[in-house]
């Protein structure tokens, strides 16, 4: 029997999910976040307007791998019926576990087009996208949104009440407007006021950056389920960090650079694997390449080189070369 998200959520163990994130959430990356602890991941957000119009480089976002599962498919667009019909056909011929609407994106490409948080501007069809969306599919609908389009408009709770009344079977709350993009700091008091407000299940997101930050946003809002978005960057371990936190153990420390680079390479092998083309996969690497080195003495040059490797063994070359260098220093 595939795992089921919402029983997930519903059996108190706050299951951890990787955020659906445009050039990040990729299927190597999702993998590799289920292998640390990850109990949930979701796709990058993909069009509907691209999936029912059969636009090959949109349905390549819709693979993923069985090993992902329980995995989310998040689509986009400001059109109930066309949101409908994506919906349908991606149950259909990928078989998600849950169906995921996105309500939050900032990005100007996409407000533009009332996709994303530009929806926020227009509760009724929040509404009307959601109630076409659950009656298009079976399996379950959830919805992630943010806290208003604008610090004007800035109201959580209504939202949320609304997306729950249109039949959102759960609800990830990023707290921040749309105006804030992803500056200032996530307000955790609205994800608790959203959690008191609704009867169905409420994932907090936003600045979750340690394990222990997800023990902190837990005992703050109570929330069911945390989501972590940009504190998995180059850290897929943080999922095995918060865990170990959220039950009371010892959080394990960061890898050490050996180790580091070990999970580098073999993020990079699945990437290659999952591209087919080593020299594509490799440019498209290069920002994992930056976030896993994030932080190194000395790292800034090391990326440099990074940034301009094209195949897996060059980026092997300079990882084993900087480990040398290191070593020679400390000795």
């Amino acid at each position: 029997m595939r795992p089921n998200t919402l029983d997930l959520l519903s059996s108190g163990s706050v299951p951890l999910y990787l955020a659906p994130q445009a050039g990040v959430s990729e299927s190597p990356f999702r993998r590799l976040c289920r292998a640390f602890g990850a109990d949930v991941v979701v796709s990058e957000f993909v069009s509907a307007e691209g999936i029912r119009r059969h636009d090959r480089r949109t349905h390549g976002y819709l693979r993923f791998n069985d090993e992902e599962r329980p995995i989310g498919i998040q689509i986009f667009g400001g059109d109930p019926q066309a949101m409908a019909d994506a919906a349908a056909l991606v149950e259909e011929v990928y078989e998600p576990d849950f169906l995921d609407i996105n309500f939050g994106c900032p990005v100007k490409k996409v407000v533009t087009r009332n996709g994303g948080s530009g929806c926020l501007r227009d509760l009724d069809l929040v509404e009307a996208i959601i109630r076409a969306v659950r009656g298009a599919i079976s399996i379950p609908t959830t919805v992630k949104i943010r806290s208003g389009w604008s610090e004007d408009t800035r109201n959580p709770v209504e939202i949320a009440l609304r997306c729950q009344d249109a039949g959102a079977m759960a609800l990830t709350l990023h707290a921040r407007s749309r105006t804030q993009m992803y500056s200032g700091h996530a307000n955790w008091d609205e994800i608790a006021a959203v959690k008191a407000a609704l009867d169905i299940p409420v994932i907090g997101n936003g600045d979750v950056w340690t394990g222990a930050d997800a023990k902190r946003m837990r005992d703050h809002t109570g929330c069911d389920g945390i989501m972590i978005a940009r504190g998995s960057h180059g850290a897929p371990w943080i999922f095995r960090q918060a865990r170990a936190a959220l039950e009371g153990r010892p959080v394990p420390a960061d890898p050490d650079p050996v180790e580091r680079f070990r999970i580098v390479i073999e993020h990079a092998r699945l990437a290659i694997a999952w591209e087919s083309d080593e020299e594509k996969a490799m440019v498209e690497f290069r920002k994992h390449l930056g976030w896993y080195t994030k932080g190194l003495p000395n790292g800034r040059v090391l990326r440099q080189e990074l940034f301009a490797v094209t195949r897996i063994e060059e980026a092997e070359r300079l990882l084993e070369g900087y480990l040398e260098q290191t070593q020679e220093v400390a000795a």
